[in-house]
């Protein structure tokens, strides 16, 4: 039985003496559990990629949600909107706050520091600071010029606070709105003008304001020399800070209103330090005198014994 034959086992020898007898043979290999099986080449250049995809986390979700446009937002309404503005860490913020005391010559303080995550997080901090700080220390200013006089009562102005919280975060918000208002019209002119957004130029205003917090604490000193010195070099240090990053947003514009945009800018800057200086530390101030207020009363007690 012919059919029964082919059935049968055989032995086969080497693999090797196999295959150059018949080269179109089919080898299967089994490998002992044992055995640590080899790694199989991949395609050239796949492993340094998902390696370095890997470094990079590039995942095809991240991928999908860093792609400009694809990230999905929360609406404007929502808490988690307002979230995303305050989601930056300590080493971020002082790496700003450094960047915003030393200004270096040619580098953009929003590509350097801000375009890769804008906050509100450190400007609202830096602004509420600013706010007690001249508060208070136009305060204590007032305490000490007066110190040793017997006819002066010292009352705390606890209106300074509202003051200057109206006239620091009026200037963080409106200003830097007129300004982001002026750019859009000005990159619908002139169409390669670096563009900003409201966010970075809101940062840009808060993280300058922040060499102001050791200028006001400075200005307690009763010394009008000392103090115009102060604010000179805090303006000189801030006005930098803004005249650098916005003179490549205007300077492809018109000269005369490049020019005219950047000057605006340092003089709104001046007018605030130098109205808060004049204001909360150089302002005459009334005398509180509780002899002065007995006085009508000595008088009447007078007229009646007479």
């Amino acid at each position: 039985m012919a059919a029964v034959d082919d059935l049968q086992f055989e032995e086969f020898g080497d693999t090797a003496t196999s295959l150059a007898a018949n080269p179109d043979a089919t080898t299967i290999s089994i490998e002992d559990p044992g055995e640590t099986p080899k790694h199989q080449p991949g395609p050239p250049g796949g492993s340094g990629r998902e390696e370095d995809d890997e470094l990079l986390g590039n995942d095809d979700s991240d991928k999908t949600e860093l792609l400009a446009g694809q990230k999905k937002s929360s609406p404007f309404w929502t808490f988690e909107y307002y979230q995303t503005f305050f989601d930056v860490d300590t080493y971020q913020v002082f790496d700003r706050i450094k960047g915003s005391l030393l200004p270096i010559p040619g580098k953009n303080f929003v590509r350097l520091y801000i375009r890769s995550n804008p906050d509100l997080y450190g400007p609202f901090w830096i602004c509420a600071t600013l706010v007690f700080a001249i508060a208070i220390s136009g305060n204590l200013s007032n305490f000490l010029i007066h110190l040793g006089r017997k006819t002066y009562h010292y009352v705390p102005e606890f209106r300074k606070v509202s003051i200057a919280a109206t006239i620091i975060y009026a200037y963080a918000w409106l200003v830097p709105l007129a300004l982001w208002g002026f750019l859009v019209w000005r990159n619908s002119k002139v169409m390669n003008i670096v563009s900003y957004s409201f966010l970075e130029i809101v940062c840009v205003y808060g993280y300058s304001l922040f060499i102001y917090i050791p200028t006001a604490i400075l200005w307690i000193i009763p010394q009008k020399v000392v103090r115009w010195i102060l604010v000179m070099i805090a303006l000189g240090i801030s006005g930098s800070v803004l005249a650098m990053t916005f003179w490549p947003a205007v300077r492809e514009d018109n000269r005369r209103i490049a020019l005219a945009t950047i000057v605006t800018i340092v003089l709104l800057h001046m007018l605030l330090s130098v109205g808060c200086l004049a204001y909360f530390f150089d302002a005459p101030e009334m005398d509180h005198l509780p002899a002065s207020t007995a006085a009508p009363n000595q008088t009447v007690a007078a007229a009646k014994s007479s």
